[in-house]
């Protein structure tokens, strides 16, 4: 037996029989290649997540054939991948000796008018319902199926059954510029940039201005930001932008009151009411320590409340009412819970908080909403105005000439409490939260809190939850990186009140997620990039690229036994940056801010000078590379405090020699600011996500000056020669 193989007594059992059936691994390699098998408990446990009863063998076994039976009692999987281009086969479950028979609706509600083939099966053996046995036989796909969302109608005898038809581009193809070369652009966190005109943390008009300052300035393409999904509508709020309350909308708390048309029309009175508000949280903006998100958004909410109730043109009216239409359920859920948390308080996982009391449907909620029907629409009119700036803030970086513009980031999932969950509660896993197993970066492994999306509703809807969220970033971005992409093939499910070590890979259909991320992408024009960093199967690598999708290349973590690998041997189809917003900018990697923080925290497994010493050693890999390879000169690498600037720029030198098809530079590398905008495995211990941009010497940068640093000048002149 290879001592990285279950046994053939454990793959005999009942529990593991079940969850590999339902997508559950049993067993995983880590990084540092160990082996380790699923204990029952844990698997037990992730099953009754997904609605599976495995308390036992009996129960066990039983599940076994309820999902086989239900499996084979279906003509056809609820969602079905076809490949445009190509002659794709769709698996139908028949009677013996009967013949399916198709049709298609295309996504604009025309019949597909192509002839659909019919051909065996799979040759497998027929399955014993009970009163009958099931065969297969398969339907032929055409290769001239046009790209879309399409509905599939099978008819066997006197029974049909619809499916949803995704028919996905083959690839995303690159733009025309990263064919035959590369672009670059800017890493930020918009949060920490503030102009003048800022309340005290950076905004959609700061985005709008920080987009067309890089054209302008440095000559960059994109500026790849932190999520902008949607948040709490009233303070605290949550500092993470990777824990959104929902994924479709975006974050309202990042308007700017004075860039809204109504702002202008003001009565003097009231527009001196919104200065006077703005005025208050003014001195935030040159506070270097800390972001102070709940002062911001408790004057902005007043003035953002005062300008909505002034009213709108008609002309504006009919457009806010538009939005309103073809925005769905998703904006009703989210302006529903926002309504709910405003009158109510806080969500929680209290048994009587309104959240866990109440749903969509009582009767508690249809009260409040015709209680407060101008609070209810305020909030549609927050989400209406947020989307307006930030897609207004994309069409100026074209219009500036940037060839992709924003560069949107896309969170793993969702606050457990959010207006997601609670409005769609059958969309996750209940008792399971996402997270990662122990790595060589996070000795303890993580657990974000997040409940995952259940890959057996996303199955029997057509995934429509995951297109919608796709295509609307896709509205307002010239691009979209997806925060840890393995997700997609599969996710790390830590079952409630179990250790973030005590989890199971659960599997999700990577194909039919890629594919909608070609459709969407393909339709925009855009590029799409996959976080695939930690401990990723090589085939994940290999997938992306095969899709189109390029992966990340981190130069602190492209090592191998303690060697790094010069840039210019990276893999093509991949975003390259010296660092990720889980390490210190460069400067503070050079003073070991990542051990100082780690030490001070204690997150560490082993002792602290161990850690030191292998940081240390990392450091000294990095710097001999470097000098071999001509970016550092030896004379400087002997006085590394002395010569800091010096070693930053030798980075982005071997950088530049890569030949990624992007390449990324951190704002914070370019002002010399050191300390991290996040600590992995923290929450509050660390002011993650609170840090402004600051210079070495601990003084903010405001967004005028950014572009015009010494240090954003040196790394322009780097990635343009």
């Amino acid at each position: 037996m290879s001592e990285n193989t279950e046994n053939e007594e454990r793959l005999a059992r009942p529990l593991i029989r079940l969850a590999k059936l339902v997508g559950i691994g049993t067993s995983y390699v880590g990084m540092s290649h160990d082996y380790h098998e699923i204990d029952d408990d844990v698997l037990i446990e992730v099953l009754s997540a997904l609605g599976i009863d495995a308390r036992d063998e009996d129960s066990q076994e039983a599940e076994i054939h309820r999902i086989l039976k239900e499996r084979y009692s279906r003509l056809v999987a609820p969602t079905v991948l076809h490949t445009a281009g190509t002659e794709d086969q769709v698996l139908v479950n028949t009677g013996i000796l009967e013949t399916p028979s198709a049709t298609i609706t295309l996504e604009n509600g025309e019949p597909y008018e192509g002839t659909i083939g019919v051909g065996p099966g799979d040759g497998s053996q027929a399955f014993d319902l009970g009163d009958h046995f099931v065969s297969t036989a398969a339907l032929v796909l055409p290769a001239d199926l046009p790209v879309g969302y399409h509905t599939l109608h099978v008819t066997v005898g006197d029974r049909t059954q619809d499916a949803a038809l995704i028919s996905a581009p083959s690839k995303v193809d690159l733009l025309d510029s990263m064919n035959n070369g590369s672009l670059w652009g800017w890493m930020a966190q918009l949060y920490s940039i503030r102009s003048s005109g800022s309340w005290g943390v950076g905004d959609y008009e700061d985005l709008r201005q920080l987009l067309i300052d890089a054209k302008r300035k440095t000559g960059a393409d994109f500026i790849l930001i932190n999520p902008v999904h949607a948040a709490e509508p009233v303070s605290p709020l949550t500092p993470s932008p990777y824990l959104p309350v929902s994924r479709r909308l975006v974050n309202f708390t990042y308007i700017r009151p004075e860039a809204l048309p109504e702002y202008a029309l003001l009565p003097a009175d009231l527009k001196a009411q919104v200065d006077a508000l703005h005025a208050d949280v003014e001195p935030l903006n040159g506070d270097a320590q800390v972001i102070d998100r709940d002062a911001m958004w408790r004057s902005k909410m007043h003035a953002l409340w005062i300008i909505f109730k002034a009213g709108r043109t008609e002309a504006r009216q009919t457009a806010f009412d538009e939005f309103k239409a073809t925005s769905g359920n998703d904006l009703e859920a989210y302006a529903t819970w926002c309504l709910c948390y405003d009158k109510w308080g806080a969500p929680s996982s209290d048994p009587n908080s309104w959240e866990q009391l109440l749903n969509r449907d009582s009767q508690e909620i249809v009260k409040l909403k015709s209680q407060f029907p101008d609070t209810l629409d305020f909030y549609r009119w927050l989400e209406w105005v947020a989307v307006e700036q930030l897609s207004a803030a994309q069409q100026a970086a074209k219009d500036a000439g940037m060839q992709i513009g924003i560069m949107s980031d896309m969170a793993v999932g969702v606050h457990p409490n959010g207006a997601d969950v609670w409005w769609n509660p059958e969309r996750f896993a209940k008792g399971a939260t996402v997270g990662a197993p122990p790595d060589m970066f996070n000795q303890q492994g993580q657990d974000w809190s997040q409940p995952p999306l259940s890959p057996l509703d996303l199955e029997a809807t057509g995934y429509r939850t995951y297109r919608n969220m796709v295509h609307d970033m896709f509205a307002r971005a010239g691009a979209v990186r997806i925060d840890h992409i393995l997700g997609l093939f599969r996710l790390w499910w830590i079952p409630s009140g179990h250790p973030a070590t005590d989890g199971a890979y659960v599997y999700y259909d990577s194909n039919i997620m890629l594919g909608i991320l070609a459709i969407e992408a393909s339709r925009a024009h855009g590029v799409v990039v996959g976080e695939d960093l930690g401990v990723v199967p090589e085939y994940v690598a290999d997938s992306l690229a095969s899709h189109g999708i390029l992966g990340c290349a981190v130069e602190w973590f492209e090592q191998r036994d303690g060697v790094f690998r010069k840039p210019a041997d990276y893999r093509p189809y991949a975003l390259a940056s010296v660092n990720t917003h889980d390490l210190p900018p460069a400067a503070g990697y050079l003073e070991f801010e990542h051990v100082k923080i780690r030490e001070r925290l204690g997150l560490l497994s082993g002792p602290a000078e161990e850690f030191e010493a292998s940081a240390k050693a990392e450091q000294d890999a990095m710097i001999a590379m470097l000098v071999e390879q001509g970016y550092l000169d030896a004379a400087d690498a002997e006085d590394r405090v002395t010569h800091e600037s010096q070693i930053v720029d030798a980075l982005y030198r071997a950088l530049k020699d890569a030949p990624c098809k992007l390449l990324a530079a951190s704002i914070t590398d370019a002002v010399g600011e050191k300390r991290a905008q996040n600590q992995p495995g923290t929450n509050n211990e660390y002011p993650n996500w609170r840090i402004p941009l600051a210079d070495a010497k601990g003084n903010v940068v405001p967004l005028e000056t950014v572009f015009d640093t010494a240090g954003a000048q040196r790394i322009a002149q780097i990635f343009n020669s």
